[in-house]
């Protein structure tokens, strides 16, 4: 094909779909061979249900986010193309690029073969359209203004609990002791500071995966192996670690101040420092596997 039909191809594809589907024999003809003068965004992914996975599902809507902000854009040009290979649909392409693992995202440059940095990085970065748009603009020089569709969540939700704090406001209008209530407010604290300790504002702006599946051995891991990144799974049990060693912490003020019994306090007493050592002990394993090479542990594990 020549470079005009090429390009008249990919836009009248474009057109109707931001994502242009191929199989192996669009991909040879409008990818690997020359000549080209526009960059191809390929998503090398598996979403037919059997293939069972879920990051590819995820990654494909933010990558579809990515490709809608671009093509209905006042910018559009045929500077750039979005595609996409599923496995089931073009396996010699994955072959052919000595590929095992989705997804993956390759930008096929205009001028030469995809270099190091053409592959995009996705478990450190994550597939949060966003971050997808920087690299492309770093890759490409095209900068894409990611647009969102509407989520109506976040405001149904917030009506709600005002609806819910206005109801008891007004339930309870002669009393409104319970507002003063240093426990509920310390709770409520609580939760807060041990959801953005734990990492879900990270995983609110990067996007990563719950967890990673190995293609050859079909072991899942949740602990992410670098300390650049994690999984969303990750910040589910650092949470879930944190609440156990300030659980412990509370029995032991608890046992320290209360009036109880002395019987009790004991009890309250040991059942606090078996928290802390135990979780404190799991949090630092968790620590040890991202940071390699730190070489201090806690009583076990």
């Amino acid at each position: 094909m020549v470079l005009s039909e090429k390009v008249n191809q990919l836009m009248e594809w474009a057109s109707k779909r931001s994502v242009i589907r191929m199989n192996g024999d669009k991909f040879r003809r409008l990818v690997k061979a020359p000549p080209r003068n526009y960059s191809v965004i390929v998503m090398f992914t598996a979403l037919q249900p059997h293939r069972q996975c879920v990051v590819c599902k995820q990654a494909d809507e933010e990558y579809q986010i990515l490709a809608n902000s671009w093509r209905y854009s006042s910018a559009f040009t045929n500077k750039i193309f979005f595609a996409m290979v599923d496995f089931d649909e073009g396996s010699d392409v994955f072959q052919m690029l000595n590929m095992n693992s989705a997804p993956t995202f390759i930008n096929f440059p205009a001028k030469g073969k995809p270099k190091r940095g053409d592959t995009y990085e996705l478990q450190v970065r994550g597939f949060a359209a966003e971050q997808l748009a920087r690299w492309v603009a770093d890759r490409t020089d095209v900068n894409i203004r990611v647009i969102r569709p509407p989520n109506y969540a976040g405001p149904l939700m917030l009506g709600l609990l005002l609806a819910v704090i206005g109801g008891l406001v007004y339930l309870r209008g002669s009393n409104l002791d319970f507002l003063y209530n240093k426990t509920g407010w310390a709770f409520a604290a609580l939760c807060f500071v041990l959801a953005m300790t734990s990492g879900q504002m990270w995983n609110h702006i990067r996007g990563p995966p719950y967890a990673h599946k190995n293609p050859h051995t079909g072991q899942v891991n949740y602990i992410h192996g670098s300390s650049q990144a994690q999984f969303v799974a990750e910040t589910h049990i650092v949470l879930l670690f944190n609440g156990g060693v300030t659980l412990g912490m509370v029995l032991l003020h608890e046992a320290a101040t209360s009036d109880m019994d002395v019987g009790k306090r004991k009890i309250m007493c040991i059942a606090g420092i078996g928290l802390v050592v135990v979780f404190f002990s799991w949090l630092l394993s968790v620590f040890k596997s991202k940071y390699h090479g730190y070489p201090y542990r806690y009583v076990f594990f």
